[in-house]
């Protein structure tokens, strides 16, 4: 089963997504800030990275900028709750730098569960990912 880290400094997101994967299987580490996740990424190496953008501590592009260096292969999933216009330059950018699915705060269980599986390559039409 893929490991997953969430990286997000509000805990109620946080532990909000750790619950849902958790759910579906899925093996999950969280970070309260940016810090504290690049050390668990250089640490356990997950396969997916969902984080936050706006967090301190190292935000989420610096968080992109690192895995897009050091490790290439981790699918990335980028969280932000900005308005419609600033999610549109943060999106961008997010995927310029690496991202592979924006996920725009506040969403819905099967958005974040379709966003895992289109990472993973698992998709199917019920939205949930399929065993790998």
């Amino acid at each position: 089963m893929p490991r997953i880290l969430v990286i997000d400094d509000e805990r109620l997101i946080r532990s909000t997504i750790v619950a849902i994967l958790s759910r579906e299987g899925f093996s999950i580490e969280e970070a309260a800030d940016g810090r504290a996740g690049l050390a668990l990424i250089h640490k356990h190496r997950p396969d997916v990275v969902i984080t936050d953008i706006f967090m301190p501590n190292k935000d989420g592009i610096e968080i992109l900028m690192e895995l897009k260096r050091s490790c290439p292969e981790t699918k990335i999933i980028a969280m932000t709750g900005g308005g419609q216009s600033q999610m549109i330059e943060i999106a961008h950018a997010a995927e310029l730098l690496g991202a592979h699915q924006i996920l725009r705060k506040p969403f819905e269980k099967r958005d974040l569960l379709h966003a895992m599986s289109t990472v993973l390559g698992t998709f199917d039409h019920s939205h949930k990912p399929m065993a790998t």
